[in-house]
């Protein structure tokens, strides 16, 4: 079976669709893990056969041309997904940006809250909390570079979410996510 003849027949074309389909699906899903993607690209690279079968100059095997075809639509899928999800990073980590102006707004009161149930804490305390929450140190680390025990800074860590959980009720539910856009816009 040939693909590269003028003229080749959709009877043929089916022929060889349905003699490496199967071999080709595997080898896409284990370079993706990912059957339905995996199917997709397979689909595609006979498509884009399909369309180009009287411009296309296949050199090697058919099967070789058609494995080399998968691999490099696998490669291209991936490169699209990191791209996709550098993007998405990008978007989340830039805060205000992609909000409406209802939710930008919100998410300043929140934030304003939440500096002033901050600026409420005793000195040591606030420090522990924003060591812990905002730099992502451990209670080791902390008592490490405040010269005090861990059992302290636990002690010291319960009183500040007490005293945040008190003063921002009304906000609970926003606070999780607040923290994300503060820890990633600075």
């Amino acid at each position: 079976m040939e693909i590269n003849q003028p003229g080749i027949s959709k009877a043929v074309f089916e022929e060889v669709f349905k003699a490496h389909f199967t071999a080709l699906h595997a080898y896409a899903c284990t370079l993706l893990r990912q059957d339905a993607q995996a199917e997709e690209i397979v689909q595609q690279v006979f498509y884009k056969l399909w369309l180009k079968k009287d411009e296309v100059q296949i050199t090697q095997t058919l099967k070789a041309y058609l494995y080399k075809s998968v691999h490099n639509e696998c490669l291209n899928f991936m490169k699209h997904q990191k791209v996709r999800k550098a993007h998405q990073d990008y978007v989340m980590h830039t805060g205000n940006e992609g909000q409406s102006p209802i939710q930008a707004m919100a998410t300043k009161e929140l934030k304003d809250k939440i500096y002033e149930a901050l600026a409420r804490l005793p000195e040591q305390c606030r420090t522990i909390f924003q060591m812990s929450r905002f730099e992502e140190l451990k209670y080791r680390e902390i008592a490490d570079k405040l010269q005090l025990s861990v059992k302290t800074v636990e002690n010291q860590m319960g009183k500040a979410l007490r005293s945040m959980r008190q003063q921002l009720a009304d906000y609970l539910p926003l606070i999780g996510w607040f923290l994300l856009i503060v820890v990633f816009s600075k």
